[in-house]
């Protein structure tokens, strides 16, 4: 009976059989088996990145499928192995996968995400595991001891060598309006104007130029989603400037490695989703290379109808208006090739790589805002007139009550006296 009692208040306090009595209702049933390792192991080696998964992920003794896992944003899938394995690898390099990078201070930050997402086996509707997202962090010291070990001599200049060996970092931040820090909280309401910043970390290289390629805004963090919206695009044409947006590059640059530049906040019409994330494809040019239709900033002016380069003759913004710059028909929402199997590839090339910044978090949408602004106004006005005659009443009962006060003190009330017989 005192079994059955504690049971029950168990079950009230929405508690589980285990917490409440450490010994099992029944012998011989099955134990839930404890993991003898951890169910999730990750190694940062110096341009990989290894994610170990038990099949016991949850450790309830159901194990979890391969299929059902990816890595990333662009949900790259494990490595093959024998169904036997009790263990699901993934062997990725530090910037593929969508794998978003970050410099700080004192380290290089390779930020990913682990998804479990189970679907149905056959043709059953149900799962027996759950949905569950593990974020992945790796981080690089950007300082440490150098060896003492004499230099080989080369023959190769110096000016190549740094451009095949030395790795750049390109970084994208959300900024405070007067563009002194990294924006704390990515909050947004529309009207707002978002400060963008580009940077390219450049260590030992020969000074370089930073230029932003392409930029496309999603709802989600995988750039091929629906529905998108171009922001630069032309090889450097700021694109959203054209409509009724101020939207436009900074000028001057605070340094040729760092590009700032305005957005006007958006939101996508007919999305329930309040987030918006921004996918750039940033690149570099030697610093003392002339800007040119491949390489270059161009803003829209709508006062005088026409483009404008942060640096270089005007000339090199002309292709923006044509809507083609340079190569015919690589200027598109982040060409296909940016997309899909050249976008992994070129994330190796030293001189460019894609960024992407967010979430943009909108505290609400403009209709709530009139909807909301409506009702407070008429509220408030409500609650105004209500003071008002309160005030008033009250004034009118105090000018009266003076009045009657003085009418009564300079007209005595005169009583007749009658004289007794």
């Amino acid at each position: 009976m005192a079994l059955s009692y504690g049971l029950f208040i168990c079950l009230l306090l929405w508690g589980s059989t285990e917490l409440c009595c450490p010994q099992p209702f029944w012998q011989g049933g099955a134990h839930r088996p404890v993991p003898s390792k951890p169910p999730l192991v990750v190694e940062c080696l110096e341009a990989q990145l290894v994610v170990s998964v038990s099949k016991d992920l949850f450790g309830t003794g159901k194990l979890i499928r391969p299929a059902d896992l990816t890595l990333g944003p662009e949900a790259c899938e494990p490595l093959v192995s024998a169904d036997m394995n009790d263990t699901v690898r993934f062997e990725v390099g530090l910037h593929e996968c969508g794998n978003s990078v970050q410099v700080t201070k004192d380290a290089l930050v390779y930020r990913t995400f682990l998804l479990h997402k189970p679907r149905p086996v056959g043709n059953l509707s149900i799962v027996r595991t759950n949905l569950a997202e593990v974020p992945i962090e790796c981080r690089f010291p950007r300082s440490g001891n150098v060896s003492s070990q004499a230099i080989l001599p080369t023959w190769v200049p110096f000016k190549t060598t740094v451009f095949s060996e030395e790795k750049l970092v390109f970084s994208l931040y959300l900024m405070e309006e007067n563009w002194s820090a990294k924006k704390r909280f990515p909050t947004f309401q529309l009207g707002d104007i978002a400060h963008l910043q580009a940077e390219v970390h450049t260590g030992s290289h020969v000074p370089l130029r930073l230029f932003v390629d392409h930029c496309v805004a999603t709802p989600t963090p995988d750039r091929n989603a629906s529905p998108y919206h171009t922001i630069v695009d032309f090889n450097g044409c700021l694109v959203d400037g054209l409509s009724d947006a101020s939207s436009a590059f900074k000028a001057p640059r605070p340094g040729p490695e760092t590009l700032q530049f305005t957005v006007d906040v958006f939101q996508f019409a007919n999305d329930s989703r309040n987030t918006v994330y921004i996918t750039c494809h940033l690149k570099v040019t030697p610093a003392d290379r002339v800007p040119d239709q491949l390489n270059k900033a161009c803003s829209f002016s709508k006062s005088s109808n026409s483009w404008s380069p942060v640096e270089g003759t005007a000339d090199i913004c002309q292709c923006c208006n044509k809507g083609s710059c340079g190569i015919p028909g690589r200027s598109r929402r982040l060409v296909e090739q940016w997309h899909q199997s050249a976008s992994r590839s070129r994330r190796h090339v030293t001189e460019a790589a894609d960024v992407t910044v967010g979430p943009l978090i909108f505290l609400g949408k403009a209709r709530d805002h009139g909807v909301e602004g409506s009702t407070s106004s008429f509220t408030s006005v409500m609650l105004g007139l209500g003071l008002a005659m309160v005030v008033t009443l009250t004034l009118a009962a105090v000018v009266l009550g003076v009045a009657r006060r003085r009418q009564a003190a300079s007209h005595p009330v005169m009583c007749p006296v009658y004289a007794s017989q």
